[in-house]
């Protein structure tokens, strides 16, 4: 039983998410992977290995991930220098550690997957240095895996190739080094500092300081874009559900930090994306808005009740709240 809450809780708290870097772990000056038209597996034809992946991902197969790991391990082996692959399979090992709340018995092995993802981004960091995503993701691996090891030299590594992340690409780095910290205590000074990295990820998107008091996004969204580096502000092809689920862990993070009422404000910001009708986790965002005042204390739990909700970082949608079409 001990194991279990070891494996289901704060000991992989710090295992979920993401970006790019440079030779040596760390950006290039004057590189920036959110200048490139950087979503480049819309453009480069896509072999069997990345379609199996989209589709896996897209569609929520959870139980699909080993097929979809022997697929783009295959097409890795034939040609280890293609970043976009072992980003994809780093991706696969994040998702079924990150989701790892849909297994009814888990397994120490599980801590496999953030030494093989953390392996693999490291790759793609290597191979492709200008492209910002990656070095976050390979950071929040760098975290968990030395979180698993009590490796602290390991965790402050992260924590420092985090913040290069952060300078390469804010708009999509916030976000991943706020989500990193949601499962960790409220009273840490780390939640504190990725609950206000989550107010930095909308000041960067809208161009301005969003009001803290009552953050309504509604005249934000003329701002939507699918251009230029605050294109990952709003939905895509890639994360359909981007806009939702950034703003659904927002709301978790601000009702942990005992602010339920704006928490609700900040979960009703996720409703005005166009395509909030046809997301798949909008019961979820709805059940939220009327617990939110109850759910503080479950939320702060390193154990919540079999039937009390959950923070999404330690849900079985924390990777899919925005990626499932």
């Amino acid at each position: 039983m001990i194991r279990q809450r070891v494996l289901r809780g704060t000991l992989l708290g710090a295992a979920l998410v993401i970006a790019a870097g440079r030779r040596g772990l760390r950006p290039a000056r004057g590189v920036d992977g959110a200048g490139q038209d950087a979503d480049r597996d819309a453009d480069r034809g896509g072999g069997g290995g990345d379609k199996l992946f989209w589709k896996t991902l897209h569609a929520g197969e959870y139980d699909r991930i080993p097929d979809a790991l022997t697929a783009l391990k295959a097409a890795y082996l034939e040609n280890p220098r293609d970043a976009v692959t072992a980003a994809h399979v780093g991706w696969l090992h994040i998702w079924r550690l990150s989701e790892r709340a849909r297994q009814t018995a888990l397994r120490p092995d599980i801590t496999d997957d953030a030494v093989l993802g953390r392996k693999y981004f490291e790759e793609a960091v290597r191979l492709d240095p200008g492209e910002a995503r990656y070095l976050g993701f390979y950071a929040g691996l760098l975290m968990a895996e030395g979180t698993i090891h009590k490796d602290e030299k390991m965790v402050r590594q992260g924590f420092y190739a985090m913040k290069d992340a952060v300078r390469a690409w804010p708009e999509f780095n916030y976000f991943t080094a706020g989500y990193t910290a949601s499962g960790l205590p409220v009273d840490s000074a780390r939640y504190r500092e990725g609950l206000e990295q989550q107010w930095l990820n909308l000041d960067v998107c809208t161009g301005e300081k969003v009001d803290r008091a009552n953050p309504d996004y509604a005249k934000y969204m003329p701002l939507e874009t699918k251009e230029g580096p605050r294109r990952v502000c709003w939905n895509s092809w890639i994360a359909p559900h981007n806009f939702e689920g950034f703003f659904l862990n927002f709301g978790d993070m601000l009702v942990k930090a005992g602010q339920p009422d704006l928490a609700v404000t900040m979960y009703r910001n996720a409703q005005h994306a166009r395509e909030y009708a046809a997301w798949p986790y909008k019961a979820v965002l709805e059940a939220r808005i009327r617990d939110a005042a109850k759910n503080v204390e479950a939320f702060r739990r390193t154990e919540p009740g079999p039937d009390a909700a959950t923070l999404m970082i330690r849900s079985t949608f924390a990777c899919m709240g925005c990626h499932r079409e």
